[in-house]
């Protein structure tokens, strides 16, 4: 091995993926900082990034004429862009909905699913009531449709694509409604309700239902949960409860048995889909069952309990107890956007009217607040939920999931306009690409860019390889790093570096090694053979 292959940088400074001058390796053993990877050291089989399909970018999409519409999807799908290799999508009606509160039957009483019907997703947005909608025609169906003739027309023959609902038809529910918010503020007993017993297997066959349906549009799903967020949100917006006893009842009794009775017997069941420091007693509850294991592949988290943890001990610990069972992160964002912070977003001496939209500079620096920074809810510990760094908490999230277990990490929308919607329920939040609807500019945030790095160097089939830190105590909390490999024998290796600094570091690789300078606040990848003889 005389050099690197490939390294690419994004950064503070101004890199979007640049690809910089290769890099010599020499013989022998670093000291120092130093990065060593093990290539025989391999561990599970990777997704791949992802981000979402929801009705809220779809209607954003829907305000840019044709040709710049796919010149978004492009950039988000295709080689040349971000390659994203799988999504997700929300099933019936979600908070990034433009009016919310539908689902595909809404029929009270109808058990049969007679009435059911998938149209909301293909009807469009009517001009006349959204007089800057540039193509009334374009909708949810017809985006996922896009992407998929995207990745069809360069070769690939899928997008893997997760489904999840938010909610049951509300009259399968016992509050007979999409969700019961609270009535103050403060007042946190708001709710989602839950399935009347009588409904539970007509649930079931409603997502059946749902599969069947977007197949016959050309769209095969890929996998399914049960629910999104089964913990609930307190009613703020369309939700259903689900414990782990209930919902490892309701896979094992019905929708377990009417997916393997069904054509839909390939789709996978990814169970719980929600808070990553819950995962264990989910896990226990349902792997632990025999009889419905057997129809689960894996479960599905989100990142939304700590605006800084990964919990990776928690993915340590559930792969160590059921280790065939895959783990995928199905949804992160900026939630909460625009909240007010010391210093921050909202302070006009230091953003004045430019706040986060088009405005790099909110995106690489400690600006972010979450759901939990202003309000005390109950149970909630405000210390797990600090201001922090967006470009930060993707990057770490990510590299620190996939090395302990996580297989895939799908971000959630993946286009809102300037304001962080459309949200009918005004729960704003953080998109990589962002678009003022008023003037069709589109904004494509750090966040794209280094979701994207990721992507290109990180592929479907490849493999986790051990990758071990030995840094100084003063960049120890500075550095985040993994590594993967190719069914090629490609190893690419992410670097972050959160710090205001550069920091050098040897980078290992069996009897050789390469000096890298990580710049500061970077996101560097890093590929290189392992081919060679002399690895």
């Amino acid at each position: 091995m005389d050099q690197t292959l490939q390294i690419l940088l994004t950064s503070e400074q101004g890199h979007r993926l640049s690809e910089l001058s290769n890099t010599p390796f020499q013989t022998g053993r670093a000291a120092g900082n130093v990065v060593t990877v093990d290539p025989e050291q391999k561990k599970q089989s990777l997704l791949g990034i992802g981000t979402s399909f929801t009705e809220a970018s779809a209607f954003v999409l829907a305000h840019l004429d044709q040709d710049k519409r796919g010149e978004v999807m492009a950039r988000v799908f295709s080689e040349q862009g971000a390659n994203f290799p799988i999504a997700r999508t929300h099933i019936g009606a979600c908070d990034f909905c433009v009016h919310g509160r539908y689902s595909y039957a809404d029929q009270p009483g109808d058990s049969s699913l007679d009435a059911f019907d998938i149209s909301v997703d293909l009807d469009g947005f009517d001009s006349a009531f959204h007089p800057g909608i540039n193509d009334p025609s374009f909708d949810l169906l017809p985006m996922i449709q896009q992407a998929l003739a995207i990745k069809q027309g360069q070769g690939e023959k899928t997008l893997r694509i997760m489904a999840s609902a938010w909610t049951a038809p509300a009259w399968m529910k016992d509050i007979e409604d999409w969700y019961r918010p609270p009535v103050a503020e403060n007042d946190f007993e708001g709710t989602g309700g839950r399935l009347k017993p009588e409904y539970e297997s007509t649930f079931a066959d409603y997502l059946v239902k749902y599969l069947e349906s977007y197949r016959q549009q050309g769209v095969d799903i890929w996998a399914i949960t049960p629910l999104n967020e089964p913990l609930g949100n307190s009613g703020q917006w369309e939700s259903m409860l689900f414990t782990p006893e209930t919902q490892n009842a309701f896979i094992r009794q019905h929708l377990g048995p009417a997916l393997a009775n069904s054509d839909n017997g390939a789709v996978k069941l990814y169970i719980y889909d929600h808070s990553r420091d819950q995962l264990e007693e989910w896990a226990d509850a349902i792997y632990g069952d025999s009889e419905t294991a057997e129809y689960v592949a894996g479960a599905a988290v989100h990142w939304y309990e700590s605006s800084y943890k990964v919990f990776e001990d928690v993915f340590d610990r559930v792969h160590d107890q059921y280790p065939q069972f895959d783990i995928i992160h199905s949804e992160g964002c900026i939630d909460d956007l625009g909240k007010p912070a010391p210093e921050g977003v909202l302070d006009p001496d230091r953003y004045q009217e430019s706040g986060w939209f088009a405005n790099d500079d909110f995106w690489w620096n400690d600006n972010a607040t979450d759901w939990a920074y202003t309000v005390t809810w109950p149970g909630v510990n405000a210390e797990e939920h600090p201001i922090y760094t967006p470009v930060h908490r993707y990057a770490r999230n990510i590299i620190v999931s996939l090395d302990h277990w996580v297989s895939g990490w799908i971000d959630w929308n993946i286009v809102l306009d300037k304001n962080g919607g459309p949200n009918h329920v005004g729960n704003f939040c953080g998109a990589p690409i962002m678009v003022d609807t008023d003037t069709g500019y589109v904004y494509y945030t750090p966040i794209y860019y280094v979701l994207a790095q990721f992507s290109r160097t990180i592929r479907p089939g490849d493999r986790m390889v051990e990758t071990t830190l030995a840094l100084d105590d003063d960049v120890s909390d500075q550095v985040y790093s993994c590594s993967s490999i190719s069914p090629a024998g490609v190893i690419a290796t992410q670097f972050l570096n959160t710090c205001k600094q550069q920091i050098k570091v040897n980078y290992q690789i069996g009897q050789q090694f390469a000096e890298l300078v990580l710049p500061a606040n970077s996101l560097l990848t890093v590929r290189v053979s392992c081919r060679e003889k002399s690895i």
